[in-house]
């Protein structure tokens, strides 16, 4: 009988399932959400110091003689305030070229002041602009005036691209009673501090 008994107790713990671990459930941890990706950048905000750079053409007409066009690089700098959507602001820039007005003249450089006034669509500004300007030439200096249009688009926070069409007027260059009409367009980069 203590076979049979023996046998019974061992089929019995044989057939019995086997439990490892804890009885209570598991608690399953919830997988952490990815970050959120940051939003694109929408631009809109104009204020600050910048720095940068231009190259463009400039096409000088003289009241007399010929006229002539060259290349022009220079640099500028300048700060700009945005009141909302309006955006108003001051430039100096300067550029360098070498025109030859037909063998009488060379136009080195052009210095000029800015006023800039503009309309902010976000990422896009664009402004008129106006202020005074002095050409360097071979016959002499002469501080005019000029006029314009440009816009910029904000490619980041700090880069800037933009372009600019200005028209000027030289009464009387170096003291030569010639004058001079001229217009430049340029490409500008422009770094935001």
């Amino acid at each position: 009988m203590t076979r049979i008994v023996s046998m019974a107790a061992l089929v019995a713990a044989l057939s019995s399932p086997v439990l490892a671990g804890n009885i209570t459930e598991p608690v399953i941890e919830p997988v952490p959400a990815a970050p959120p990706l940051p939003a694109p950048y929408q631009g809109g905000d104009w204020t600050g110091a910048y720095l940068g750079g231009q190259i463009g053409q400039l096409d000088v007409d003289p009241s007399a003689g010929a006229g002539g066009d060259d290349v022009s690089y220079g640099l500028h700098a300048g700060y700009n305030y945005d009141f909302g959507r309006f955006v108003l602001g001051g430039e100096v820039d300067y550029d360098w070229t070498d025109i030859d007005l037909g063998g009488a003249a060379t136009v080195d450089s052009v210095l000029r002041g800015k006023v800039k006034a503009g309309y902010d669509f976000g990422r896009v500004l664009a402004y008129a602009t106006g202020g005074v300007a002095q050409v360097d030439t071979s016959l002499g200096d002469e501080t005019g005036e000029f006029y314009g249009v440009g816009l910029a688009y904000q490619m980041t926070p700090q880069w800037v691209l933009g372009a600019e069409v200005l028209e000027h007027q030289f009464d009387d260059i170096g003291g030569s009673g010639i004058g001079a009409d001229a217009t430049s367009a340029s490409v500008r980069a422009t770094f935001r501090f």
